[in-house]
């Protein structure tokens, strides 16, 4: 039995930094999976990054191919979601497009897509974002942890 051995392939990652005092690890763990199941193998790690201070954010690191191999290879890490400056939480979809619009931008995400599946035009839907309350999941209302304050 021969076994071939392939180039390592460097698919793009997605850290989701959380605030463990508000409780937001398995709203974190959510959309991880959520990215998961929409993209596949086309998303090579998914993590979870505890933290406290009121911390909610997503980001996609993601490897530049030089196509040669004389260049060095280049991690470029994007922001995709941050609670504090957007205000709350991002409904799904909108992460997911978020995702989509970074790592395979001709992909159609069918219902979760701006418009539905033939609804969407070329940058229609950035600036159409809906943000869930910060009362749902997490801490109760009217509570806060003291570094989210």
């Amino acid at each position: 039995m021969s076994s071939a051995q392939s180039a390592p392939v460097s698919l793009p990652r997605v850290a989701i930094t959380y605030c463990t005092q508000c409780r937001w690890m398995l709203r974190a763990a959510y959309f991880g999976q959520e990215l998961l199941s929409t993209f596949g193998t086309q998303i090579g790690e998914i993590a979870l990054i505890p933290v406290t201070g009121g911390v909610f954010t997503a980001e996609l690191d993601a490897t530049s191919e030089d196509g040669d191999g004389d260049r060095p290879v280049e991690t470029k890490t994007v922001l995709l979601w941050d609670r504090k400056a957007e205000g709350g939480f991002p409904e799904t979809k909108v992460l997911k497009q978020r995702v989509r619009d970074r790592i395979d931008p001709k992909r159609d995400l069918g219902h979760s897509d701006v418009g539905g599946k033939k609804g969407r035009k070329e940058g229609e839907g950035k600036e159409n974002v809906k943000v869930e309350k910060e009362g749902e999941g997490g801490v109760k209302d009217g509570e806060v942890c003291e570094d989210c304050k």
